[in-house]
C-alpha cells in the first residue's frame, strides 16, 4: 500500500486529508480520457476499442504518446483482475494489427501523425488505486515497455499519481539497416524508404568525435542520475528522458559539432542567450520541448546542469 499522505495547512493547524482508492470506475476512465494529454503526454484515439470476435475483448483506452509511440491504458478495476497480462495480450494483438492502429491515429490526428507511428516501443500503461507486491515483481521479469501508476483521491478536486515501476530504458528494435561509420556515406541517399536515415541518432553517432560523444555521455548519465525515476527512451532521431511525461529530449549533431537538447521549461520564464539558448515554441525540430539548449563544450554543459534539474522537477 502507498504510504503517501496530504495534508492541509490552515490558521496554524494541520489536517490530513483522506485519500481514497475505489477501484477504477468509468468515471474515473472518461476522466483520464478527457485529460490524457495533461496527465501523461499521451493523446487520446479511443475507449473500449474492440479487439474483434476472435480476440473477444476490448482495450480501455488506446492513445499515442510525445514520441509517436502506441500506448495501450488499462485500469484495474479489482484486486484480484490480472490486468497485467491481460494488457501483455492487448500488446501482441496491437503489433498484429498495425494498419488498424494507424487508421485510427490517422482518423483522429491527420496523415502527418499516422506516417511517424513508431512501433519499436509501444507502451503498456496500468492504472490501479494499487498493486501487489506480485504485480511489481511480475513486471520486473517482463522485458516489455510495461509502467505501473498507482492513484490516490483527495477530496472531490486533487488526484495524485505515483509511478510505480517503469523500464529504466527502453531501446530502438528498428527493423531497418543501420548505416555505420565504415559504411558508405552515399547508402545514406540510397535508400529511399527511409529519408530521415542519415539523421538516425545510431548514425550520428557513430560520426561524432570523441569529444563529442563525452558531451553526449556527460549529459545522459547527469539526467538518469537525476532520480529513480527518469526513464530513458532512444528512439531513431532522438533519445528522450521522461517521468511520466518527457521533460529533455537530446540530439547529437557530428557536423556542428554540438549537442542539442529540447527542454520542457517556459522561454518566457528565461533569460536566453543567443548561442546557447533559444525559443522553439514556432520552430518545427525532433522531439517535445520548448527550450532549446545547444551544447559545444563540458562548460556548456555546466552551465546547462540547473536548467535540467528545473525540467526533471517540473516533468
Amino acid at each position: 500500500m502507498s504510504d503517501i499522505k496530504l495534508f492541509q495547512f490552515e490558521a496554524n493547524r494541520v489536517t490530513e486529508l483522506p485519500g481514497t482508492a475505489v477501484q477504477v470506475e468509468r468515471s474515473l476512465q472518461l476522466m483520464f480520457e478527457a485529460n490524457l494529454e495533461a496527465l501523461l503526454g499521451v493523446r487520446f484515439l479511443a475507449s473500449e476499442h474492440s479487439t474483434g470476435p476472435v480476440h473477444g475483448g476490448r482495450i480501455d483506452t488506446l492513445g499515442v504518446d510525445e514520441d509517436n509511440s502506441p500506448v495501450i491504458i488499462e485500469y484495474k478495476r479489482s484486486v484480484n483482475e490480472n490486468v497485467i497480462n491481460q494488457g501483455l495480450f492487448y500488446l501482441d494483438w496491437l503489433l498484429d494489427h498495425r494498419k488498424e492502429f494507424q487508421w485510427l491515429v490517422m482518423e483522429r490526428l491527420g496523415q502527418d501523425v499516422a506516417n511517424t507511428v513508431d512501433w519499436s516501443a509501444p507502451r503498456l500503461l496500468c492504472i490501479a488505486g494499487d498493486f501487489t507486491r506480485y504485480d511489481e515483481h511480475a513486471v520486473k521479469q517482463i522485458a516489455r515497455n510495461i509502467e505501473l501508476i498507482r492513484y490516490r483521491r483527495f477530496g472531490e478536486t486533487l488526484l495524485m499519481m505515483e509511478l510505480v515501476h517503469a523500464p529504466k530504458t527502453a531501446k530502438v528494435a528498428s527493423t531497418k539497416t543501420e548505416v555505420k561509420a565504415s559504411d558508405n556515406p552515399e547508402q545514406a541517399n540510397e535508400i529511399g524508404a527511409d529519408p530521415y536515415l542519415s539523421q538516425r541518432m545510431s548514425y550520428r553517432l557513430s560520426q561524432s568525435s570523441s569529444g563529442l560523444r563525452d558531451i553526449y555521455d556527460a549529459v545522459h548519465q547527469f539526467v538518469v542520475g537525476l532520480g529513480d525515476d527518469v526513464q530513458v527512451k532512444e528512439l531513431k532521431l532522438y533519445t528522450a528522458f521522461k517521468r511520466l511525461k518527457n521533460f529533455v529530449c537530446m540530439e547529437i549533431y557530428p557536423q556542428s559539432r554540438t549537442v542539442t537538447l529540447f527542454l520542457k521549461l517556459d522561454p518566457n520564464q528565461m533569460d536566453l542567450e543567443e548561442g546557447f539558448t533559444r525559443d522553439v515554441r514556432n520552430v518545427g525540430h525532433f522531439g517535445t520541448g520548448d527550450l532549446q539548449v545547444t551544447l559545444k563544450s563540458m562548460v556548456d554543459f555546466e552551465k546547462a546542469q540547473p536548467l535540467l534539474r528545473q525540467a526533471y522537477e517540473l516533468g
